[in-house]
């Protein structure tokens, strides 16, 4: 959704980006010694806002 239309190593560039993102953020709100790979998933719509994109 995010990427459609979009060059794909910019596609790739952006997702890896976002992934990041939430990764960030869901350390902040549980701590890197706790972080589990839903607590990344659950900071998707958060990283997204954050970036400048709409969330549904």
């Amino acid at each position: 959704f995010l990427a459609r239309g979009m060059d794909p190593e910019a596609a790739l560039q952006s997702s890896v980006y976002l992934h990041g993102s939430a990764g960030d953020i869901a350390a902040e709100r549980v701590g890197e010694e706790a972080l589990i790979a839903r607590d990344v998933v659950a900071a998707i719509p958060e990283a997204f806002r954050r970036l400048g994109g709409a969330s549904g």
